[in-house]
């Protein structure tokens, strides 16, 4: 009829399951007086679209006979309706349909450019207001298709390379979660050779995550320690979907598992607070330590002149400051980087 809709009321019941489910108009409503009465306003407010107009449609679960029941349906605007030129560039009706995306992802594999591909929708559609969407809409459609793609291919390759690795070392441990939509979240692996690492080497036990520098934006947490030369050695690795508390007891503990039960005596971290809750929780018993590596390469002078400086150092280097002595310390935020020492 000319105007967008969104998303509005939702309800759920005992069970967990949608109940009610409600859409408006998506100039329904007004703006919040705390936007619009700002006094610490640096740039300049956008322009109100609310102009409470009272559109609904509201259905809710019947559960007697198992069917969704229209209870609440008002067709009047409080505005002005789009012009059927307009009508492409709202919101609601911005949809690549599933024919033009398999044709245009077919295009796009043999290397047709996406300017190219949608000149030749448009052809095909008889113009413009034929096609239903626009091209950054398409690009934005073939992109989540790209990465939908990527994910679920390199999901399945990583898993189909850890079986082979099973398959060819009998110890090898392996061992993956999955989200709610069935994606690959958190992923753990550890070969004999680290195990038996672990058995000899684990009284100490580095744990760290590296910076997202991986494609996909995911942390790498590697526990290390040292073997009797003085050498790294690695007891295992980790990919995770993000560094929450929840996260890092599921890597201590399927940690734990692939380790037969065998857990640390010491633990020494970046100091990441998530990470020490983990560790309290999951390994209360352990000594959680502090390693500083290194300060910064230019710190100021004033921080090597202050009074007790070198004493306070030298306790960070050789007899590790706990996660709580550290964050009372002055100068913790001139360190240029706490990694594993």
């Amino acid at each position: 009829m000319g105007f967008s809709i969104r998303k509005n009321d939702i309800r759920y019941d005992n069970d967990g399951q949608t109940n009610v489910r409600c859409w408006v108009c998506n100039r329904e409503g007004e703006r919040a007086k705390k936007y619009v009465e700002r006094k610490d306003r640096i740039r300049e407010p956008r322009a109100v679209t609310r102009a409470k107009c009272p559109a609904a449609f509201r259905v809710k679960m019947n559960k007697k006979v198992g069917t969704w029941v229209v209870n609440r349906f008002i067709p009047e605007r409080s505005h002005e309706l789009a012009m059927n030129y307009e009508i492409k560039f709202l919101r609601s009706h911005q949809l690549v349909k599933d024919c033009d995306m398999a044709q245009a992802t077919a295009m796009k594999t043999v290397g047709i450019k996406t300017s190219q591909i949608m000149d030749f929708l448009v052809n095909q559609a008889g113009g413009y207001d034929n096609v239903g969407f626009t091209l950054e809409d398409l690009y934005n459609s073939l992109d989540v298709e790209r990465r939908s793609m990527m994910l679920e291919t390199d999901s399945e390759s990583a898993l189909a390379y850890l079986k082979g690795k099973t398959d060819m070392d009998p110890n090898f441990f392996c061992k993956y979660s999955v989200d709610e939509e069935n994606r690959l979240s958190n992923l753990f692996w550890a070969d004999s050779i680290s195990r038996l690492d672990y058995h000899h080497f684990g009284d100490v036990l580095a744990f760290d995550s590296t910076y997202k520098t991986n494609e996909y934006g995911k942390p790498l947490v590697m526990l290390v320690g040292v073997n009797n030369h003085y050498a790294a050695c690695f007891f295992g690795c980790a990919l995770l979907v993000d560094e929450t508390i929840e996260t890092y007891m599921w890597v201590l503990e399927t940690f734990l598992s692939a380790m037969n039960n065998k857990k640390p005596i010491s633990v020494v971290t970046d100091g990441d607070r998530a990470m020490r809750k983990a560790i309290k929780k999951v390994i209360p018993e352990a000594r959680h330590r502090l390693c500083v590596w290194h300060l910064q390469r230019n710190a100021q002078s004033n921080v090597r002149n202050k009074p007790n400086f070198i004493k306070v150092f030298t306790k960070c280097i050789f007899e590790f400051l706990t996660p709580e002595e550290f964050d009372k310390l002055w100068w913790r935020k001139k360190v240029c980087k706490i990694i594993i020492g």
